[in-house]
């Protein structure tokens, strides 16, 4: 197609020859395996040189945008394989969407400043669906997550801390797990992971609180604390955000759980979602320790 473009461009055959650096035998044979191709005649020769039919003017004028969008196509795979351009699809609960994605695409976007990230907040299960439907690249999710289509690594153990104000009764004092009986307490959704994690746990520990509020967003949560008075259990990676509420150690309870990385199995990930894969460890090493 550049062959036949040059020749239309050039007029003749010799002069198209010169501008592409090939020989005028290897120029013709292009034009006609092009029109053996396409099945028609594109150019007829004459004694002023070439002259294009008009199924050939129809193709030059098509080729024109054919090899501007190969040209194109070109670039934005050296792009991509560069990093210079490129597109994450991933997803997490509350704690990953609000606290450790930013910082890690933060990282990541300071090193590849042209990758766009789609980032979608949602339960465990819902986002572990995603991924297996190729809606995700990658999916933070609580382990454990049964889904044979899924190739899943741990990624750190997250750990669930009671969460109050300072001048909460429980801060004052060396709280046990019974002190936690009728309290009031602010909860995520129920039926998420992290909800059913921390139920069980207060369940095998013969703890019965009050919840008062379902709220998905953790700084929803922690406001709520904060204005309230009432308490939470929200990981330790949240407290930060919002200076006016503290852990309050409670002898006897201890709430953890793991989050993995969740891929499609078998599923080649783009080059910029690979690269992204390979920087979270790191990230969340930095953040838990």
């Amino acid at each position: 197609m550049r062959s036949l473009l040059a020749v239309a461009d050039a007029g003749t055959i010799t002069d198209a020859a010169v501008d592409i650096h090939v020989s005028q035998s290897a120029l013709s044979r292009r034009l006609q395996q092009l029109e053996a191709d396409l099945g028609a005649t594109l150019v007829v020769r004459d004694r002023h040189g070439i002259e294009l039919t008009d199924i050939g003017r129809l193709t030059v004028e098509q080729g024109r945008h054919i090899v501007d969008r190969y040209d194109q196509l070109r670039r934005s795979i050296v792009e991509n394989l560069g990093l210079q351009r490129g597109e994450v699809r991933v997803g997490g609960g509350a704690t990953v969407a609000s606290f450790l994605l930013p910082a890690a695409i933060a990282d990541f976007q300071s090193r590849y400043p042209g990758i766009v990230f789609y980032v979608k907040e949602a339960g465990s299960h819902e986002i572990a669906a995603d991924v297996s439907a190729g809606r995700l690249d990658l999916g933070v999710i609580t382990l454990p997550v049964s889904a044979r289509d899924l190739d899943i690594s741990e990624l750190f153990t997250d750990e669930i801390v009671l969460a109050g104000r300072s001048d909460h009764a429980l801060a004052k004092k060396r709280a046990t797990v019974r002190d936690l009986d009728g309290q009031t307490l602010v909860g995520f959704e129920e039926g998420t992971a992290i909800r059913q994690i921390i139920d069980r746990s207060l369940l095998s520990a013969g703890v019965r609180v009050e919840v008062v509020m379902e709220l998905r967003s953790i700084p929803s949560i922690l406001k709520m604390v904060e204005t309230t008075g009432s308490l939470a259990f929200v990981s330790k990676l949240s407290l930060a955000a919002e200076p006016g509420v503290t852990a309050i150690p409670v002898r006897g309870l201890s709430i953890s759980r793991t989050l993995g990385l969740a891929r499609r199995f078998g599923a080649p990930l783009s080059v910029a979602a690979d690269a992204f894969s390979s920087l979270l460890p790191g990230v969340c090493a930095q953040m838990v320790s």
